[in-house]
């Protein structure tokens, strides 16, 4: 059950979506990121710690329903079917209801789309052509795909996509093979000739790395699966830097910098899930887990620590968001804590996290990532007892 402490910030969250509004978009229906979906994710959370109930749950995947299910291009773990078969799936686990229909048609529509754009990537790769974030990364590419099928328990097509993965770590041309020709915005732009190589959890290559390593430790491997591991971490670690604030990453690595060998960034930006040093270390942290490396683990531990520290860094932290905000950041900590061997550096991430300011301002959308949906979704999970939901596996943090 949730804590006093808290209460009433989360009632005045939550009270504008328990009941879902009248709406046949499609957009809004079928987005993780920003609609139904994700709304129903903070329900189903609430229900399962006897904090809501379960007939609310249902009205809101009977409001993600509505529409014919979206599987075009465009559409991923954050938007359309499988956005829907993640918060049903997650539902049926925690609840009472039976969706198995619906879940079985969700996953067959699933598996038929995942197929074709993997038989795309892999034509892609073959031309020499380079990737879209929309083809990898988490968010709507094959990552977020992987994360699907993972918390599925489908191991066949979750090997076909890390096998694609580990072959998007080779190098492409004269570049590593994620890096992308348009800017960190996902549009081409002059400040970006050449594009980027992106370090960030959303969009860059930590979140393939992320679930390279959590596939690896939980026994589901492919061939080069390790040797991937490494590749990405070995680029990550020619992009460390540390300069009096603690170890840091930057977001993007432009074609000058990476013939220079030198950043231009010259510190630590906002610290955030999404991008930044919380999602950069995170995924390290993950890495050095899965295969047993004690130096890079404390390297992830210090660089997070240090952020969580460091006044200016925290000052670049001006929302409750769970994308790119306060409340983002102290779940990412708390799940890094959990995951730590040493109790006393959990100890001081834990503290860290918890002196992290809950900003007054209210999110002004009502979505997972950058709404209230997400805000009182971080803070529920922070503040209550178990069970433990694993809603945030989307999140690449379970």
């Amino acid at each position: 059950m949730t804590t006093t402490t808290g209460h009433a910030a989360l009632a005045r969250l939550i009270e504008p979506l328990l009941v879902p509004p009248d709406s046949n978009s499609a957009k809004w229906g079928q987005s993780l990121a920003k609609g139904a979906p994700g709304i129903t994710l903070l329900h189903t959370a609430r229900a399962a710690t006897g904090d809501g109930n379960w007939d609310t749950v249902h009205a809101w995947i009977a409001a993600c329903l509505r529409r014919p299910v979206l599987s075009t291009p465009g559409t991923g773990l954050y938007f359309g079917a499988p956005a829907l078969a993640y918060a049903v799936r997650t539902a049926a686990r925690l609840g009472p209801r039976d969706y198995r229909r619906q879940i079985t048609a969700l996953d067959d529509t699933i598996d038929r789309m995942t197929e074709r754009r993997l038989a795309a990537a892999h034509e892609r790769i073959t031309r020499l052509d380079r990737p879209i974030f929309a083809e990898y990364d988490l968010l709507y590419g094959m990552t977020g795909l992987g994360v699907h099928l993972r918390t599925r328990g489908d191991g066949h097509l979750l090997r076909d996509v890390l096998t694609y993965l580990v072959r998007i770590t080779g190098p492409l041309r004269d570049r590593p093979g994620w890096w992308t020709d348009v800017a960190p915005s996902g549009d081409p732009s002059p400040h970006y000739p050449g594009g980027h190589g992106n370090l960030g959890l959303a969009h860059g290559i930590t979140g393939p790395l992320s679930l390279l390593a959590l596939t690896w430790s939980d026994g589901i491997r492919v061939p080069g699966h390790e040797a991937a591991i490494e590749r990405i971490t070995a680029w990550l670690d020619t992009w460390h830097q540390d300069t009096g604030t603690g170890p840091w990453w930057p977001e993007a690595v432009t074609p000058a910098e990476s013939a220079s060998g030198r950043t231009r960034q010259k510190g630590p930006l906002r610290p955030s899930w999404c991008y930044g040093t919380p999602g950069i270390a995170h995924a390290q942290h993950l890495a050095a887990l899965a295969t047993d490396d004690r130096p890079r683990a404390q390297l992830a531990e210090r660089a997070l620590l240090a952020c969580l520290t460091d006044h200016r860094q925290r000052a670049g932290l001006v929302d409750n968001s769970l994308c790119h905000g306060t409340v983002g950041v102290r779940l990412l900590a708390h799940r890094f804590a959990e995951r730590t061997t040493d109790s006393t550096t959990a100890a001081h991430l834990r503290s860290a996290a918890d002196a992290l300011p809950v900003l007054d301002a209210a999110p002004a959308e009502p979505g997972l990532l950058d709404g209230a949906a997400g805000t009182s979704l971080a803070l529920h999970t922070l503040t209550t007892d178990q069970p433990r939901t694993d809603w945030d596996a989307c999140l690449l943090l379970a």
